[in-house]
């Protein structure tokens, strides 16, 4: 049995993996009417949430009192596992990351991010910690922004790693029933700019040095290898394509 706290962008695709063979998953959720479909499909939306069986994390930091009622229900709920997902914002400035490098965050979405890496570790249950690089797929991503003009000046120029989310999915699908343990960084294996993303958008980005946001290498290869897991979309370009297609 599985539990999702946080059916977001990337537990719903996690629940329908899981739900796609026939594995039992509930989730714990304010507005169960919003998630219709998914119970249509079979997930447990509603009653008493079982004990000791393995939980997916994805909430975002919150305010101190309700991350502390989240991790309290979790702590009764006695799991046998934890997977959590969080940020390689705890990694701070550090332009090129990987299994070794040390977190050193530089904001409070970092710090936060350690803070809550730092309790789900210390739980009695094994844990895997997943700290994704950015999160794209239909809908959601650089190239949503590029195409509605919400990218930020200065942001074309900085290379940056990215994950698609069924990728992220089958991270956490395959670590909850893992034994592996650790926090570990998760990307894709194609860092690249927002520009190069908005040139085959046919979009032309406006630069200026002043302006230009640093990025981040995120290389995730050690992660895979001990999951087993083959990327289904190894770089953008063919994610990009896949997400506008689903959209």
């Amino acid at each position: 049995m599985i539990i999702i706290f946080g059916l977001g962008f990337t537990g719903k695709r996690l629940a329908r993996r899981l739900l796609g063979r026939g594995i039992s998953v509930y989730a714990a959720v304010r507005d169960p009417g919003r998630f219709a479909d998914l119970a249509q499909e079979g997930l447990n939306i509603a009653g008493d949430l079982p004990k000791n069986a393995a939980i997916f994390y994805s909430i975002p930091p919150l305010p101190p009192t309700e991350s502390a009622a989240i991790e309290s229900r979790i702590l009764a709920l006695q799991p046998s596992r934890v997977v959590y997902i969080s940020s390689t914002a705890v990694y701070g400035e550090q332009s090129e990351v990987d299994e070794s490098t040390p977190v050193n965050p530089n904001d409070e979405r970092g710090r936060l991010r350690l803070e809550a890496e730092i309790r789900i570790a210390a739980g009695p249950w094994t844990s895997l910690i997943l700290r994704a690089a950015a999160i794209y797929g239909p809908g959601r991503g650089v190239h949503t922004a590029i195409r509605e003009g919400r990218l930020p000046r200065g942001a074309g120029s900085g290379i940056v790693s990215r994950i698609h989310v069924d990728d992220l999915a089958a991270h956490a699908d395959a670590g909850l029933f893992s034994d592996t343990q650790g926090a570990w960084p998760v990307a894709d294996e194609a860092p690249c700019s927002s520009a190069e993303i908005a040139k085959s958008l046919g979009v032309q980005l406006s630069e200026t040095q002043e302006f230009t946001i640093p990025g981040r290498k995120v290389d995730g290869r050690q992660i895979r290898e001990m999951l087993g897991i083959k990327l289904k979309y190894p770089t953008w370009k063919t994610g990009i394509p896949a997400s506008l297609s689903e959209e």
